[in-house]
């Protein structure tokens, strides 16, 4: 009984959790790959034809859409990626952290199958680039200008926030300062009025004993 018992409990253990973890690893890995080929081989080719049915030609709708694309593709996962780091101490922050970043990620995409076109050396990113020359000019360097005046309006907007957060500070400091000054004056004026009900100097006369000598 004690054997059976034993070889049963052994089978139901199956791999070491070692084993399990490097399984799961290598599959992982083999599934991003398989991933990474065939959207390699597809997004390019759609994305850049998508992009054409959005300008159908036109020089000024491509800027437009590129331009367009570019800013909010990059300003809104870097204010996402910033909301990230300020909720890290709030209650639940793992899954709002977990959604603010795939949520960032989606917004990010057509920056990034934009990109599969202009740094893609397969067939599909060829075939990407030839659409967008013909069907869709200046998307690609609208694209870039939208990409770079969106970082920077996110650094500007950054730095306003954190100047103003550091004024508040410092109001707040000035105003525990000008708190502190006050009470320290009251007890002051208290001490004074307690050395001429009592004949005495103020330095003689500690703080409330006016309120005892009455």
């Amino acid at each position: 009984m004690s054997d059976a018992s034993t070889r049963s409990g052994e089978a139901r253990q199956g791999l070491p959790p070692w084993a399990k973890k490097t399984l799961v690893v290598v599959a992982t890995l083999a599934v991003l790959v398989i991933a990474y080929f065939v959207l390699a081989a597809f997004v390019p080719r759609w994305w850049a034809q998508r992009i054409a049915g959005l300008a159908e030609g036109g020089f000024g709708r491509g800027i437009m859409w590129g331009l367009a694309f570019g800013l909010l593709s990059t300003a809104i996962p870097l204010v996402l990626f910033a909301c990230i780091w300020q909720v890290r101490r709030w209650k639940h922050h793992r899954a709002l952290q977990i959604l603010l970043a795939v949520a960032a990620l989606v917004i990010a995409l057509p920056n990034l199958m934009t990109l599969s076109i202009v740094l893609g050396g397969s067939n599909a990113a060829h075939a990407g680039e030839r659409i967008l020359d013909v069907d869709a000019p200046g998307f690609r360097g609208a694209s870039l200008v939208g990409a770079i005046v969106g970082a920077l309006a996110c650094v500007i907007f950054f730095v306003a926030v954190d100047r103003y957060r550091k004024r508040g500070r410092d109001l707040h400091h000035v105003r525990e300062d000008l708190e502190r000054q006050r009470l320290e004056e009251q007890r002051a004026r208290e001490r004074r009025r307690a050395a001429d009900e009592l004949g005495t100097g103020p330095e003689d006369v500690p703080p409330g004993s006016h309120r005892t000598g009455r």
